[in-house]
Order: structure tokens, then C-alpha cells, then sequence
């Protein structure tokens, strides 16, 4: 769950950047404020409809993947992705406030932008996804020790016992184990 929502915040972060970015670039495609909200069905639409999109696209072109060239075979999966690009574009233009103005200029380019920047997000992403599990697992395990000795009681006097329970969980040998070791 945590690496899912990681993902998807800084998709959202992501798309609203790129969003900005071809509304900037773009004179046909207006977006403003409106990239708040149409980062949210980009996202939605990048982690859930794309895949599937993609899946019967590629399904679909795989009953004549025989009877063409590698070269063709590439062409064909480029055409793909680029397929499902427009319709996720499409789909954002449709279910947000962006602004477009002309067929060409801003339905089929803004496609090729965003194929662009998901290439870019696709090499960022798996170390972002890193770097933040690591700060959120150093936060969480602070929290706990913090947490912890908050709620520990009072340091009482160890027992032989305590002792041996202690060098148990340490390196995981009883203490028959331990002085079989220590002979060989």
C-alpha cells in the first residue's frame, strides 16, 4: 500500500509539472489551474486505464505479429503506446477544465510530450520510489524508538534468564547450540 500511494503522489506531482509545462510550451492547449485537477485523471487514467488499454491493444496485435518484420513489430508497439497516449490524452481534455485548439495541435502533439515525459518519469521513478521509502522507514523507525522508550518501564535489574533470552534473539541460538559451537 505505502509503495502504491508513493507512486501515485509523485505521478500527481509529476503530471501537474508536465501539465504546466505543455500549457507553457503549447499556444493551443490552455491549462492554468485546471492542471490540479487534470493531473488527477492523468493519474488515475496512467495507473489504471493505460495498462489495460494496453493489454488488449497488444493482444489484439499479437494475432499477426507472424507476418511482420521486427522492424514492423516495433513500428506497431510505437503506434500502440502512442494509441493509448491519445486516449488517455483525450480523456483528460474531456473530464477537466484544458483547453484545446486544433485537431493537430492539441490532440495529437500533447500525446507525444507526455509519451516523452513518462519516458523520463519511467527512469526517475523506480529511485524516487527508493529514496522515499528509505526517508519514510528512518521516520517510522525513529517514531517507534521515540514511541518505545516513551512507553517502556522503568529499566529493572536483568535476570540470568533475561540474559540468555537477549543473546537468544541476538544471534538466534539457544544456548545448547551456543556451547556445541563454541566446542567445535
Amino acid at each position: 500500500m505505502k509503495n502504491w500511494l508513493i507512486r501515485a503522489l509523485s505521478l500527481y506531482v509529476f503530471n501537474v509539472v508536465v501539465l504546466l509545462l505543455i500549457g507553457l510550451l503549447m499556444g493551443s492547449v490552455a491549462v492554468g489551474w485546471h492542471a490540479l485537477w487534470a493531473s488527477v485523471i492523468l493519474t488515475l487514467a496512467t495507473l489504471a486505464l493505460k495498462p489495460m488499454l494496453l493489454r488488449a491493444f497488444r493482444g489484439a496485435a499479437a494475432k499477426s505479429t507472424g507476418s511482420r518484420t521486427r522492424i514492423g513489430e516495433k513500428v506497431v508497439q510505437y503506434v500502440l503506446v502512442f494509441v493509448v497516449e491519445l486516449i488517455v490524452w483525450v480523456l483528460t481534455v474531456l473530464l477537466s477544465g484544458v483547453d484545446v485548439d486544433g485537431w493537430f495541435w492539441g490532440y495529437v502533439l500533447p500525446p507525444l510530450y507526455l509519451l516523452i515525459a513518462w519516458v523520463i518519469y519511467d527512469q526517475v521513478d523506480d529511485r524516487l520510489e527508493a529514496k522515499t521509502g528509505e526517508v519514510i522507514g528512518s521516520v517510522s523507525a525513529r517514531v517507534g524508538r521515540r514511541d518505545a522508550t516513551a512507553s517502556a518501564p522503568s529499566a529493572a535489574p536483568s535476570s540470568p534468564e533475561t540474559k540468555v533470552g537477549r543473546d537468544e534473539l541476538n544471534d538466534g541460538l539457544t544456548p545448547e547450540q551456543r556451547r556445541m559451537l563454541d566446542e567445535l
